[in-house]
């Protein structure tokens, strides 16, 4: 690690485009001010975002940790921290940090760290790493340096990160990984947090137009009016269920979100999953909130549209609040597999670009360029 004169350390942020991005440049307004008080020797910080996609073509931590270190030896910084929301593994467990304390590197895998204050952990664990950098080197890869913190209480109770052995052709001389289910389901979490499902809402622009569409005429039918006065509120919610899972799986099936691993191994066969479940819980989260965005705005629709006097008419029974709520529903149940024969026109990149980040796509395209040769 190069020390800059004068006192002043110079730390870079090389963050992966899109969240990892933006997560840097927030925390690069406070990590000056917060490291100088941290670190207690009367050192200021000058803190750096470079936004590169420095994991391109590949997952491998030893790997990506090289080519931090061929990136950072071409600058004048003392610590570079690269920040990426790919989940990245080691021997089966999912890693959290690299660390060089020789060349001053760190490599970190936010969706670890999981989905909720994420800006904020983040935060903490930067600087952490960065107070650990100063100190000095391990001497060991089973042996904790009596300068680094542990890396705990940015996580919280639900998920202990513990240190790991590193790869022996590696550049990192400490690594912090999770395991067992309570860190599984903590990559989880911070794998859909890091696709954004609520981009999925404009991203499928073909879809919801099929969905209001159909919303709007259903309001207006009165054969619409009979069946919601007639369904009891268990078939109400098969209904909503089997829109919403009908909507997911065509996305899905359409739009090749599923994740099939070419290689046999226990540790390919984990990290499918692990793929295909944040693609489900993705999908599942975004089709909910359009789902409920359909409810409201058939509500205001019905209330605006449909006559008090003729309604009652057709279905025999006086009209309340609920009767034009119990309508929306299950005109939003109509709509949504209305919306899911819509989400047909959009094309394949549509819904990749709607339903994942920047980094998985890059990595969806890769693995597809791989599996053509």
């Amino acid at each position: 690690m190069r020390m800059s004169p004068q006192g002043l350390t110079v730390v870079a942020l090389l963050a992966d485009p899109d969240g990892p991005t933006e997560i840097a440049r927030h925390m690069a307004q406070l990590l000056p001010t917060r490291l100088a008080d941290k670190s207690g020797q009367g050192r200021r910080f000058d803190v750096e975002v470079v936004s590169e996609p420095f994991t391109s073509g590949t997952e491998d931590p030893p790997t990506l940790m090289r080519r931090i270190m061929d990136r950072g030896s071409a600058e004048n910084w003392d610590i570079v921290v690269a920040l990426t929301d790919l989940p990245l593994h080691s021997h089966g467990r999912k890693l959290v940090v690299d660390l060089s304390h020789e060349h001053g590197l760190a490599l970190l895998s936010l969706p670890p760290l999981g989905g909720l204050r994420l800006q904020t952990r983040a935060r903490r664990a930067v600087e952490e790493v960065v107070l650990g950098l100063m100190g000095s080197p391990a001497t060991g890869a089973d042996e904790l340096p009596q300068s680094q913190p542990l890396l705990g209480p940015f996580v919280g109770r639900l998920t202990p990160i513990h240190p790991s052995p590193v790869d022996e052709e590696g550049t990192a001389d400490l690594r912090y990984v999770v395991s067992g289910p309570r860190g599984y389901l903590r990559v989880l979490v911070g794998m859909v947090r890091a696709n954004r499902p609520w981009r999925l809402v404009p991203g499928l622009s073909k879809a919801l137009a099929a969905a209001l569409a159909t919303g709007a005429v259903a309001t207006v039918n009165s054969t619409t009016w009979i069946l919601a006065d007639a369904l009891s509120t268990v078939r109400l919610v098969i209904a909503m269920v089997g829109s919403v899972g009908l909507m997911i799986g065509w996305l899905i099936v359409d739009g090749e979100l599923w994740h099939r691993s070419t290689e046999v191994s226990r540790e390919a066969r984990q990290t499918a999953r692990l793929y295909n479940a944040s693609t489900v819980m993705t999908v599942g989260i975004g089709v909910l909130v359009c789902y409920g965005g359909l409810i409201v705005i058939n509500l205001v629709w019905a209330l605006f549209i449909v006559n008090d006097r003729v309604l009652a008419s057709m279905t025999g029974t006086p009209r309340h609040a609920t009767e034009y709520l119990t309508l929306s529903w299950f005109v939003a149940s109509v709509a949504t597999a209305g919306g899911a024969l819509g989400s047909g026109l959009e094309s394949d990149e549509a819904i990749r670009a709607a339903a994942y980040s920047k980094r998985e796509q890059g990595r969806r395209h890769m693995l597809q360029d791989v599996n053509g040769d």
